[in-house]
């Protein structure tokens, strides 16, 4: 192997073949010469940094990435870092921008020890659930343990190698501690390995010693060469797709229904062609939405507890459903009481076994794309009856009028949240994106959001995290500068976790909150009311006695408005749609980010639902609101039961 010589920071003498730096500089460097591939299109893998500094990593990745950006080794391009504001925010940033990415790529996110890497471990969670790629290095104790116990240290009687740490474990698609510089290495490439696998792709999570971050150690020059990791592109098994045909084929009443894995798999074009060949209804999930255009003739829009009329429908009465890169949560299957006739089967295409096989399905083991090409090709000259056409064409007409009524409810005096998501669907482009992630706005956008492009809907509702929604809007915004970003914030959410605002102004990334300001938690509020629990503790309002059905009085809570101009937006408070239609405009136009301010009724009107979510109500109360819904809940579940 040639001999390398560099210079670093670290005074150090390069050895023939090898070059020394501490873990944390290896880390860096070999995270910079790493790129994934698909299709042709290669890009960098992790895109950039994120890093909060204290005790634990200011000295060891912090000191790697500001000597990564002063001192660049020629020929490499420096890793870039930004400065966010909460661990938990940089996390959900990262899988905002890996999902947008279509998880070709993501960014790396470190913390310092205890509380601040501990912070993390929701954003690994909801990465995981998602099956999103980020890259996580929480710092840890001393591996040496001289110093022992060191600040913020976990201390079990039982064994002294536990840390706060071992929490990432059930939450991560991969875990690994870095007690040695030379477990680095195999650590590194499993890393790597992970994030872009398309089946097991999650939270990867390498935990750094703090004495171990700044170790030095000699390196072979080989382990910093370029890498080109390339995601797989798994076709179907033959025999499997012969099997799945045959089921089509044998249908009276096929449904698809498409998920995350559609989009993530970029195999839009191949769903429609599909849909449009055989004329079968497409319905989409929370992560799926978009895979298929809105308006596409058999599009059918969003399934279970949150979708439309219109697909719940045709699912009501489905004896064949293709599920096509989603995971079944039990939204989409409406606690497994969405399918209701007796003879129904499944046909599952999941690049993942695990999600393949749910559903008592006959399993397709293959990438969403391929899949569903070579599927079209072996469909050739079928297409569903007359009837059902006429069917499926008499409820996207019968739900798209539904959703125009909810657009356009004139409702008063404070508008409905449906109104505000009319006016941004017909106010924001086809390569624009909505984000949310929680409260009563996931069910109104998938049951609402027409959807033109894969890339406008943007939803997190595996995890469903209050908080995603700020952080993600800096994510998505890094992903796609190109695109309007607007993030809609509930006041609920809004309180949660607003830090990343800061970040957005300090990085001059334009991003559009829309904040629907309602003194509550509406998604929770109406759930306990329908559920016997009389809205108790989801309403703004000082402790006391008494239903809070009974309050009538609106309590003002912070002014989220000032705040917001505090974190150094610009605010449009606005109080009408016509008002809000105005201020987007002026929001558009701007190049700072901005907040769009805008009060709305706490009890809706929501659009009408269609189908059911299991929420156990106590079997036995003194209070006769429990027990009629405790009546009504026994009913509702008899159909529940599982596909076998």
């Amino acid at each position: 192997m040639p001999h390398e010589r560099e210079t670093t920071n670290v005074s150090n003498e390069a050895y023939a073949g090898t070059i020394r730096l501490t873990v944390a500089q290896a880390t860096i460097r070999f995270l910079s010469n790493q790129y994934s591939e698909r299709d042709g299109v290669e890009q960098r893998l992790i895109a950039g940094a994120f890093g909060i500094f204290g005790h634990g990593n200011v000295a060891g990745i912090g000191q790697a990435l500001l000597q990564n950006e002063i001192e660049p080794v020629d020929g490499e391009e420096p890793m870039p870092y930004i400065m966010p504001r909460n661990e938990q925010g940089q996390v959900h940033a990262a899988a905002a921008f890996a999902k947008v990415k279509n998880r070709l790529q993501t960014y790396m996110c470190t913390a310092s020890i205890g509380p601040g890497s501990l912070n993390m471990v929701t954003g690994a969670a909801l990465a995981t659930t998602n099956r999103v790629p980020v890259l996580l290095f929480p710092s840890d104790q001393f591996a040496t343990r001289v110093p022992d116990p060191v600040l913020q240290q976990l201390e079990d009687p039982r064994t002294l190698d536990v840390t706060v740490n071992d929490a990432f474990r059930p939450v991560s698609r991969f875990f690994d501690r870095i007690n040695r510089p030379e477990q680095l290495i195999p650590s590194l490439l499993n890393a790597m390995r992970v994030l872009t696998d398309p089946a097991e792709t999650g939270a990867v999570v390498i935990a750094m010693p703090q004495d171990v971050q700044a170790e030095a150690h000699d390196w072979p020059v080989e382990f910093f060469r370029k890498r080109v990791w390339h995601v797989r592109r798994p076709l179907p098994e033959p025999a499997a797709l012969e099997r799945a045909v045959a089921m089509i084929k044998a249908a009276k009443r096929p449904m698809i229904i498409s998920g995350g894995g559609t989009i993530y798999s970029e195999a839009s074009e191949e769903l429609r062609a599909l849909a449009t060949a055989t004329g079968i209804p497409v319905a989409d999930t929370q992560a799926g939405k978009g895979a298929i255009n809105f308006d596409h003739p058999c599009a059918i829009g969003g399934v279970g507890s949150t979708g439309g009329d219109s697909g719940n429908h045709i699912a009501d009465k489905a004896d064949l459903v293709i599920g096509v890169g989603t995971r079944y949560s039990d939204f989409t299957t409406a606690s497994k009481t969405q399918f209701k006739n007796p003879d129904v089967r499944f046909v599952n295409i999941n690049v993942c076994a695990f999600d393949a096989a749910k559903e008592s399905a006959e399993m397709v083991v293959a990438d969403a794309r391929e899949a569903l090409a070579a599927l079209t090709t072996a469909l050739e000259g079928y297409h569903v009856d007359e009837a059902y056409s006429a069917e499926i064409a008499a409820e996207r007409e019968g739900w798209l009028a539904r959703t125009a009524e909810c657009y356009h409810l004139g409702h008063g005096p404070l508008p409905a949240q449906t109104e505000v998501f009319g006016a941004l669907n017909e106010l924001m482009s086809d390569e624009d994106i909505m984000i949310n992630a929680a409260g009563s706005m996931p069910g109104d956008l998938q049951a609402l959001w027409q959807a033109r492009t894969p890339i406008q809907y943007h939803v997190e509702y595996a995890f469903s995290c209050m908080g995603y929604e700020v952080p993600a809007g800096l994510g998505c915004k890094l992903a796609r500068p190109e695109s309007e970003v607007v993030s809609i914030v509930g006041d609920g959410t809004y309180q949660m976790l607003p830090m990343e605002l800061a970040t957005v102004v300090q990085e001059g990334i334009k991003v559009i909150y829309v904040l629907l300001q309602n003194y509550g938690f509406a998604s929770i509020g109406a759930l306990s009311e329908s559920h016997g629990s009389q809205r108790f503790g989801t309403k703004y309002r000082q402790r006391g006695t008494g239903s809070h059905l009974a309050d009538e009085d609106t309590i003002a809570g912070v002014d989220i408005a000032a705040n917001a101009r505090s974190w150094g937006l610009e605010v449009h408070e606005v109080h009408s749609i016509a008002e809000f239609r105005e201020a987007y405009a002026k929001a558009a136009a701007s190049d700072k980010p901005s907040m769009i301010h805008i009060e709305t009724d706490l009890y809706g009107p929501n659009p009408p639902g269609s189908s059911w979510w299991d929420v156990p109500v106590s079997g036995v109360s003194r209070l006769e609101s429990t027990q009629k819904a405790y009546e009504e809940y026994v009913e509702d579940r008899k159909p529940q039961r599982h596909y076998l």
